[in-house]
């Protein structure tokens, strides 16, 4: 499974302030980008019999990394730096490669670098140095999705996608740029995944009901079932999507409903890998059956939020787009 970064973590030293803060990125630059349709990434990945179709899309993708920055011993750093070439290999090798790259069957995808809060912003009791952390990150994935609307959109139809600490961020960029503007016209759907969407977060969006509605968005945080995670006063009323039969009641659905995880190796798809109901405001699924995954003990499967459910979302987000041309064309 890909997603977050696992691993140990270098807690950053000092202040935000104190701390040497990393350039910003020049988004008209090709390396500011982790992923372009018009250049070979890692996003370009397909299971066999499902091709990269970014190059006769009519749609594109707006992808945002999860947290994968944790830092080196004696950083000070708490964002991590775009010109990193090992952060960026990790970023590629990870997010691009297992979350992103589902999306290439949908749309042409646009994934930015951005200056990613470190890991620890969200267990430090120093609130604000992360809160300034988190203000950097959005501002470059702002800024990041500014350029593309200027230069790379050219009024064509947007998928929104994100997990985690990128979730965060493309909750905030739903609201300044798609909650009752203009550009929610454009909007295909919004996958944000991994964070907690509360119901009254936005005045005009609704999360979506049906696996075809378009204009929408979606979320999911994934457990095992019967675990429920210590959840904050300020986090009820969460949206939760089960992407096996796409509704946010609790409604059960088997595993024979599952299209197909996608672990390391793309050439081979895994079905019928668990089963999923939406309790409690999570996402609850049996334990997943795949090779290795008895070595998987955690309750928390955060890390496999997008590719234990690889095949599901790619298809849905297939149909989506589908549904939205049809609708436009009428």
């Amino acid at each position: 499974m890909a997603g977050m970064a696992v691993g140990c973590t270098a807690v950053p030293k000092g202040s935000f302030q104190e701390s040497f803060h990393p350039k910003t990125p020049d988004y008209s630059q090709a390396e500011a980008w982790a992923a372009l349709p018009e250049r070979a990434d890692e996003a370009d990945h397909f299971p066999e019999g499902y091709p990269d179709r970014q190059q006769e899309a009519g749609v594109d993708v707006f992808f945002m990394h999860p947290t994968i920055y944790t830092g080196k011993k004696g950083d000070t750093l708490w964002n991590g730096p775009v010109d990193d070439q090992e952060l960026n290999r990790r970023v590629d090798e990870s997010s691009i490669r297992y979350q992103a790259s589902l999306f290439n069957g949908a749309g042409r995808i646009y994934a930015p670098r951005y200056r990613q809060a470190h890991l620890n912003a969200y267990y430090t009791t120093r609130g604000e140095d992360a809160v300034k952390a988190f203000e950097m990150a959005y501002e470059d994935i702002r800024r990041a999705f500014q350029y593309y609307l200027d230069h790379y959109n050219q009024g064509r139809p947007i998928i929104i996608a994100a997990h985690s600490q990128g979730s965060q961020h493309g909750r905030q960029l739903l609201k300044e740029f798609f909650d009752g503007k203009p550009l929610q016209q454009q909007l295909v759907a919004a996958y944000l995944v991994g964070m907690p969407v509360s119901k009254s977060l936005y005045s005009s969006l609704k999360p979506c009901e049906t696996p075809e509605e378009t204009g929408c968005y979606c979320s999911w945080r994934t457990y095992l079932r019967g675990h429920t995670p210590r959840v904050l006063p300020s986090e009820t009323q969460i949206v939760t999507t089960n992407p096996l039969n796409w509704v946010s009641d609790a409604t059960y659905a088997p595993k024979s409903m599952h299209q197909g995880a996608v672990l390391k190796n793309f050439s081979h798809i895994y079905p019928a890998v668990s089963d999923a109901q939406n309790m409690h405001d999570l996402l609850w699924i049996s334990k997943p059956k795949f090779p290795g995954s008895f070595l998987y003990w955690r309750p928390n499967y955060h890390i496999g939020d997008y590719n234990l459910f690889y095949m599901n979302v790619r298809e849905n987000s297939v149909l989506r787009v589908q549904s939205y041309l049809k609708t436009a064309d009428k």
